[in-house]
């Protein structure tokens, strides 16, 4: 099979010929119809995940078609289509997984950084890791929702907000044009939020009720002008931008954060106690979250927009992926 590896922290992708892996007797073989490229990929990159190893073959936004089974695995089946997101597998035995907090084992795997992941034609994967993929998704709009779409679905319906409640989606970009659609769909007045004026036309064709720009006004004052929000879903990794929407909460409000930013998030607690407010984190679910995500999406036909390139142009493919020149999601097809 053809490959795109990283040999070291740093490193470039190489494209090589490996030999097809053959699955474990707890594991399923996909054939890699599509794979998304995420941000996260830059730890594997750029060597910053905790105790990453090389070579590694990244990637996990992960479609196909499961073409090989383990002796041990009984719930999947040749010819399957399915997907894997950021949550490669878990232990089963420690006390989160006891507790059925599978995204909280104490000895998670991680997809393309644990283990290799979809820069390649073929992937071997814990069983526990796959996600079916309804008929009616395609491959390549299936992939970004394994990690763009569980992050911000997962994230909002395990919020406080009830359909008519006003949530923001602060950032218009590869997980908030998915969380706008999202909020649509699920019956919430919703808020655009962003520093880009020229997205408003996108935002209220994905299903905003509001567009606010930050750039013009004070976000949260407007936020607040409308009623205050009960979810803020921070999706743009910038910690001036996340603290500029926490006054923007209403009563019990809460502040998302599921894009993550390089600098601390300060936060005045007179805001905070005032509003009986939150600033709380969300990090997107295990196979089972990625499911339900692909089939709510399937069914309120959520899909991303997507830029598709063949394997032979991963490292052109990557950097527009890592340099925001995409509108949103980048996708290689193996």
């Amino acid at each position: 099979m053809h490959a795109a590896v990283i040999h070291e922290a740093g490193g470039e992708f190489e494209l090589e010929e490996r030999e097809i892996p053959t699955p474990d007797s707890n594991e399923v073989r996909i054939a890699v119809d599509a794979c998304g490229i995420c941000h996260s990929d830059e730890f594997v990159k750029a060597g910053t995940y905790p105790g990453i190893s090389y070579p590694r073959i990244p990637g996990h936004e992960i479609a196909g078609r499961i073409d090989a089974v383990g002796d041990g695995v009984s719930q999947w089946s040749t010819d399957d289509r399915v997907g894997v997101g950021w949550h490669g597998g878990h232990c089963f035995t420690c006390e989160a997984c006891r507790r059925g907090d599978f995204k909280m084992c104490d000895n998670v795997e991680t997809t393309g950084v644990t283990y290799d992941g979809g820069y390649a034609e073929y992937v071997t994967v814990p069983a526990e890791a796959v996600a079916a993929i309804p008929d009616s998704l395609d491959a390549v709009d299936a992939a970004p929702l394994l990690c763009a779409g569980v992050t911000t679905f997962n994230a909002l319906r395990n919020s406080d907000a009830l359909p008519g409640e006003l949530v923001a989606v602060q950032g218009v970009g590869g997980l908030g044009h998915l969380a706008i659609q999202y909020a649509h769909a699920a019956g919430f007045e919703t808020a655009a939020i962003s520093r880009s004026p020229d997205k408003e036309a996108l935002a209220m064709e994905l299903g905003a009720d509001h567009f606010i720009n930050a750039t013009e006004t004070d976000p949260a004052e407007q936020l607040q002008a409308l009623g205050g929000a009960k979810v803020v879903l921070a999706t743009a990794p910038s910690s001036d931008a996340i603290e500029s929407i926490v006054g923007g909460i209403g009563t019990d409000g809460t502040v998302l954060v599921v894009g993550v930013p390089d600098e601390p998030v300060s936060v005045d607690a007179n805001q905070l106690v005032g509003s009986r407010g939150a600033v709380a984190g969300w990090a997107s679910g295990d196979a089972r979250d990625s499911q339900d995500t692909l089939e709510f999406s399937s069914l309120r036909e959520v899909t991303p927009q997507i830029e598709t390139y063949p394997l032979s142009e991963v490292e052109s493919a990557y950097e527009r992926m890592i340099q925001n020149d995409a509108r949103f999601r980048v996708v290689l097809e193996p």
